[in-house]
């Protein structure tokens, strides 16, 4: 039971690593942008200044919408995974207790003893294989969510540093060319921020 709470206790910290690790990622490339944006609304027209602007506000939103419902997905579902593992325990706790009284009170007082060991053995054996499998089938669905949860917002970012790239490529060839170099460095940044 210890080795199975501490495996349920990593498997949290490391998925709980995982999901800030691409939240925190994904805020950076978020204020990074902002900043570009504020930059391309001082020295551009508002008219490429408003498409950007829509542009990021509904990528940020879906990214922020996607992370929400995957990370409350992947809580319920660990949740659901530990409150099996509770059940299952409780249920064959109730078992042996039944199987128990009933021995107790039908088996002659000699052949008690042995009888008790083997039902005890017996219960020990299914507890550990059931906690077994639910906690490997935890840890599976924990790394699958976490692999959906990053591909999801690596893809979603990359969708937006493609069209920030793109908007702000016509914005420097508009732009004077002291503000269009300052654009160009803040869009390096922001790529460098997302793939490192």
């Amino acid at each position: 039971m210890v080795v199975v709470v501490v495996v349920v206790e990593w498997v949290l910290i490391v998925v709980v690593g995982a999901v800030v690790k691409e939240v925190v990622a994904v805020v950076v490339v978020v204020v990074v942008v902002v900043v570009v944006v504020i930059v391309v609304v001082i020295v551009v027209e508002v008219e490429v200044v408003l498409v950007v602007v829509v542009v990021v506000v509904v990528v940020v939103v879906v990214v922020v919408a996607v992370v929400v419902v995957l990370v409350v997905i992947m809580v319920a579902m660990l949740l659901v995974a530990l409150v099996g593992v509770v059940v299952v325990v409780v249920v064959v706790v109730v078992i042996l207790v039944v199987a128990l009284v009933v021995l107790v009170v039908v088996v002659e007082e000699e052949e008690e003893a042995l009888v008790f060991n083997i039902v005890v053995e017996a219960v020990v054996i299914v507890v550990v294989a059931v906690v077994v499998v639910v906690v490997v089938v935890v840890v599976v669905v924990v790394v699958v969510v976490v692999v959906v949860v990053v591909v999801v917002v690596v893809v979603i970012v990359v969708v937006l540093v493609v069209i920030l790239v793109v908007a702000l490529v016509v914005v420097v060839v508009v732009v004077e060319e002291e503000a269009g170099a300052l654009v160009v460095i803040l869009v390096l940044l922001v790529v460098e921020k997302t793939f490192l």
